[in-house]
């Protein structure tokens, strides 16, 4: 008797959270593109039976994660715009970016940061410095060049069309080191490049003999105002290191992408 108990109160458990999870899949369904669901549609992406899917919405609608329009179709609901603020609120970038840089300069041993695109500079936000005594760094809110560097480069190439056009077409470029390129076409060219392969590598091009390396932060709507950068020096960050510490600098952007709320 007692194990026929013990057996039921799992079997109990497994069908609530597969009933949570099914109603978590239902609120997945929405997005900016889709802000607006029908019974259909929402039968056709989960997979789920009709009456289930009215089951579940009814649940959520209650609960005001939902709200039904006078199109029979749903959107979704107050509450998951307060608890989106909450969460906001409590994780911005500056927030969680920490613990993800330390662990990158735990995983590499060089200097990891945070850039942010502001007019036609960048301007480090926060950085966690490598432990080598020769190790890359830069003064936080000292404004940087968008058209030369890893960071920059990530920033303009996923600035909007209009915008890096315009920083390209008005911006003074300069000329930091003899690396540093100065042609409109070619850094269209490099441009074109790092989106195609989601991330940047540079030598010198600001500093000579550093090298610097960054991969796009996107929010929830995929935009890109932040870029992670690790750095060091040229003699040290070698071709093969640079391909051994890549997968860490990915994952990093990654991870702060999903807190950031893209999924």
């Amino acid at each position: 008797m007692v194990a026929e108990k013990n057996t039921g109160r799992v079997r109990e458990s497994d069908r609530q959270v597969d009933t949570v999870a099914k109603a978590l899949t239902i609120l997945n369904c929405f997005s900016t593109r889709e802000p607006e669901l029908s019974l259909k549609a929402l039968s056709e992406k989960t997979g789920l039976y009709k009456s289930r899917i009215m089951r579940l919405c009814g649940t959520l609608s209650a609960q005001g994660f939902l709200v039904k329009t006078s199109r029979a179709t749903y959107e979704l609901g107050p509450r998951v715009m307060i608890l989106g603020k909450i969460y906001e609120k409590s994780h911005n970038l500056l927030s969680t970016a920490g613990p993800v840089l330390e662990e990158l300069v735990s995983i590499t041993g060089e200097s990891a940061a945070i850039f942010m695109r502001e007019g036609m500079n960048r301007f480090c936000v926060i950085q966690r410095i490598g432990p080598a005594s020769l190790r890359y760094s830069v003064s936080e809110g000292d404004p940087l060049p968008l058209h030369a560097g890893a960071p920059g480069k990530v920033l303009l190439a996923w600035a909007p069309e209009d915008v890096r056009h315009q920083i390209l077409g008005t911006v003074d470029i300069r000329k930091f080191t003899p690396r540093t390129i100065t042609s409109r076409e070619a850094l269209e060219r490099e441009l074109e490049g790092v989106r195609r392969k989601g991330y940047a590598i540079s030598e010198g091009e600001v500093l000579q003999n550093a090298i610097s390396m960054a991969a796009p932060i996107f929010d929830h709507e995929s935009h890109v105002d932040y870029a992670i950068h690790l750095g060091g020096p040229a003699q040290r960050l070698t071709p093969e290191k640079q391909a051994a510490v890549l997968p860490a600098l990915i994952e990093s952007a990654r991870r702060l992408s999903f807190l950031q709320g893209n999924q």
